[in-house]
């Protein structure tokens, strides 16, 4: 897609980010304490008798803190974990570099995380089943868009010297982050047995060979 072709900068180095620093740590082990005790008690009591109150008890942290990292209970579902490591990832690419090269080195960073990494299994096939039979979720995510897709906004934006808001960015995004989600939904319905970033590729692939893309 011409529009989307990286703004004329200066490549940004090849080298591996630098690791998180601790108030990064910090935060994202505070987002995950939170989405782990959300999604336990979605298990535990349905996702509607689950408040924001009672996910803060089990978290070990205030019902504010849970507002200000997931604004609605909704975003708990919507929100990857992962977020501010893939934001922080797509950043150290070179700056020339296509957005799907560039997406499929940064998935399989994360992919490459060990055990306790990634999203949980059973918390992905819970969000995708919570997506499918919650109007409340589901109201959200057409309200709002999902963290991911912001996120790529953001990075595209970046990239491209373009505004948030340039229609073209905003499909592109879009584009990029309904592909991406379709593979993680093959790989919950094939139970979670293929390798997830071989079907990140796919995605992408397909995507980057729609007439006019790249």
């Amino acid at each position: 897609m011409d529009g989307m072709t990286p703004a004329s900068r200066t490549p940004a180095p090849e080298a591996a980010p630098r690791p998180p620093g601790l108030r990064e740590r910090k935060k994202l082990r505070t987002r995950l304490a939170i989405r782990r005790a959300a999604f336990a008690l979605f298990r535990e009591q349905g996702y509607d008798a689950t408040t924001v109150e009672r996910i803060a008890e089990r978290a070990d942290v205030s019902p504010s803190t849970v507002a200000r990292y997931f604004p609605a209970k909704e975003d708990i579902v919507l929100t990857d974990a992962y977020e501010p490591l893939l934001e922080e990832l797509l950043r150290h690419r070179p700056a020339d570099e296509p957005v799907p090269e560039t997406l499929r080195w940064v998935l399989r960073r994360l992919t490459a995380l060990p055990p306790g990494g990634p999203p949980h299994r059973d918390d992905l096939l819970l969000r995708v089943r919570l997506l499918a039979e919650v109007p409340a979720v589901r109201a959200r995510l057409l309200e709002s868009g999902s963290g991911t897709a912001r996120l790529m906004r953001r990075a595209l934006a970046a990239r491209t010297g373009r505004d948030e808001s340039d229609p073209e960015v905003r499909l592109y995004a879009m584009g990029l982050t309904g592909a991406l989600l379709e593979a993680m939904a093959l790989w919950v319905e094939g139970g979670c047995r293929d390798d997830l970033a071989r079907l990140a590729d796919h995605a992408l692939d397909v995507f980057r060979d729609l007439p006019d893309t790249r």
